[in-house]
């Protein structure tokens, strides 16, 4: 068998060429210059191309060769993954098949779906009349839950001691925001033995209301409530003031970090003031830690549930808004829901959420954006994305997804509602399916006239206190965005109900997933806001955790077990 040689006549060259070199092996020629550089480069006329056929039996002997090579090394599976891919490949190429294009789908909750969602659900919810209205059992009573208010009892008759010097304390933000500065400060005048002056209030960007203290609370009985645990005065004395030159703005502004503790003021302000004899502490928003000493979160309670009544002027018109309401939903007897909803078009364009979608919408929110933070929204780098916002659950609920979720939890198209809010954001389109799913519906304007709402006008806290006090009474409130207006709304309504918040609080994730669905079906609708009536309901009675805020958990801080309540004491006399 002689060597296969590319250039040579087969085996009779092969032999001559043995014989030419002595008769021994026979030796393969020197290689062809032209091998070096290729063929294609000196190829003569004559040479061309291989041609098709030539090279398809090259290519299956080096295959031949390659696979065999394989399976006498035993390496067939290294190789395995690779020969299944190079063959699904010649496969897929051999067939005519097209590969679909990618559609690019819009990320969940980017689109605002709830108006779909709506029209399929809205004939459902029309026909439907297999349950009684929820108003008339939304909430379970629990044996052994109930609580009662009880601050009458733990009231101190001591005398107030000599006082350490003057507080002055300024309250900035909206109504409720107002109302935990000036609880915490009662709470630390009483912890540094310090007279309070009557707070100031900042007169906020946002809500832009100058009104003064006594324009909303009453400034005597809030006097005398106080007056054996903290002395207060409407103003600074003038030999005090004199001593800085009758400017408030010359009294040291001590800048005290928000959530200070109880030992934070005795150790760094109890000194200055003792020196001083009177420091100012501005702004005075979440100044004070959520646990403090027994006695100083008393004073929360005694201030926030006793001390604090609104003004004569909000009282009159606020209760008889009430009676209107009550009166209006006498089939229920008297029982309405009240929602607060957050809706206003600072607070749509604050969540970057998208509704309609539309150019008119993307312009009015960039300009609410711009008047009111400045740039915040349009730094460099900022990322929105508005899809990711509305499953999270942080986009304000619309008055229509309140609407269908209040019909999907059972409560039919004769209940009583009451709409606590500002300017509705474009009210005209987005209040009217509201307004269809609940005809009897009502707000402020509806309740008293324009003569009575008058003087109210221009001030956003005055008409927050008369949303305030219709919402307290009501059977059933509703929360839908967060917020200070809603927290002290739980501990007030469970104050005075026993300890019940009778509050819902809905999952707006699960909301979101609900909305974003066109196609879901009304009983699988009705069951998962079911479930939500329920979870809120469970978890209506709540006792405050460690580091919990007072204001919406007044349990145990500012009521007892019924059990240890005298009789005569009852939640109307505390309110």
């Amino acid at each position: 068998m002689y060597a296969y040689s590319r250039l040579g006549g087969g085996a009779a060259a092969a032999a001559a060429a043995a014989a030419a070199t002595g008769g021994g092996k026979p030796t393969s020629p020197r290689r062809s210059p032209r091998a070096k550089y290729g063929r294609s480069k000196f190829a003569g006329r004559n040479s061309g191309f291989e041609s098709p056929a030539k090279l398809q039996r090259v290519a299956e002997r080096l295959a031949y060769l390659l696979l065999s090579l394989v399976f006498r090394r035993h390496g067939v599976l290294l190789f395995a993954p690779l020969i299944y891919l190079s063959g699904m490949l010649l496969y897929m190429g051999t067939l005519p098949i097209e590969i679909p294009r990618v559609v690019h789908r819009p990320p969940p909750g980017s689109t605002y779906r709830s108006p779909q969602v709506f029209e399929k659900l809205w004939p459902h919810m029309q026909a439907d009349r297999s349950q009684m209205n929820a108003l008339t059992a939304a909430w379970h009573t629990r044996g052994g839950q109930t609580w009662k208010p009880c601050i009458d009892q733990k009231t101190s008759i001591e005398e107030v001691p000599a006082s350490n010097g003057y507080l002055i304390i300024e309250a900035n933000g909206g109504l409720n925001q107002q109302r935990i500065s000036i609880c915490d400060a009662v709470a630390v005048a009483g912890l540094l033995n310090a007279t309070l002056v009557i707070p100031t209030f900042h007169l906020n960007s946002v809500w832009r209301d100058s009104s003064k203290f006594g324009d909303i609370f009453d400034e005597e009985h809030f006097i005398e409530v106080l007056k054996n645990e903290v002395k207060v005065v409407k103003e600074l004395p003038e030999d005090v003031l004199q001593k800085f030159d009758n400017n408030i703005s010359n009294i040291t502004n001590l800048r005290v970090k928000a959530w200070s503790t109880a030992n934070h003021y005795l150790e760094k302000v109890l000194p200055k003031l003792l020196k001083l004899g009177a420091v100012r502490i501005a702004p005075f928003s979440n100044r004070l830690a959520n646990e403090v000493p027994e006695h100083i979160q008393y004073l929360r309670c005694l201030t926030n549930f006793k001390a604090l009544r609104f003004s004569e002027p909000i009282r009159l018109l606020a209760d008889s808004m009430f009676n209107r309401m009550v009166q209006k939903s006498s089939l229920s007897n008297g029982k309405y829901v009240s929602i607060h909803l957050r809706f206003e078009e600072d607070m749509v364009a604050f969540s970057c959420c998208i509704y309609d979608g539309g150019e008119e919408e993307k312009r009015e929110m960039d300009k609410a954006r711009e008047r009111g933070w400045r740039g915040k929204f349009s730094k460099t780098g900022r990322i929105i994305r508005p899809g990711a916002i509305r499953m999270d659950g942080k986009c304000p609920l619309t008055p229509l997804e309140v609407g269908m979720m209040l019909r999907g939890m059972g409560f039919d198209n004769g209940t009583h509602v009451y709409v606590a809010a500002g300017k509705i954001y474009k009210a005209e389109k987005y209040m009217a399916p509201l307004q269809q799913m609940f005809p009897f519906l009502e707000t402020k304007e509806s309740l008293a006239s324009e003569d009575e709402l008058a003087s109210f006008k221009g001030h956003s806290s005055r008409l927050a206190a008369l949303d305030y006090t219709v919402c307290l009474h009501s059977e059933v409130f509703v929360t839908t965005q967060g917020g200070n207006f809603p927290h002290f709304l739980m501990g007030h309504r469970r104050y005075l109900y026993e300890g019940h918040a009778k509050t819902i609080k809905p999952d707006k994730r699960k909301l979101a997933l609900m909305f974003d669905n066109p196609r879901i079906r009304w009983d699988y609708f009705k069951k998962n806001m079911h479930s939500m009536l329920h979870h809120s309901d469970t978890k209506g009675v709540e006792i405050r955790k460690p580091n919990s805020s007072l204001y919406t958990f007044p349990t145990p801080d500012c009521m007892c077990r019924s059990a240890i309540i005298n009789k005569n004491t009852s939640a109307a006399d505390d309110h």
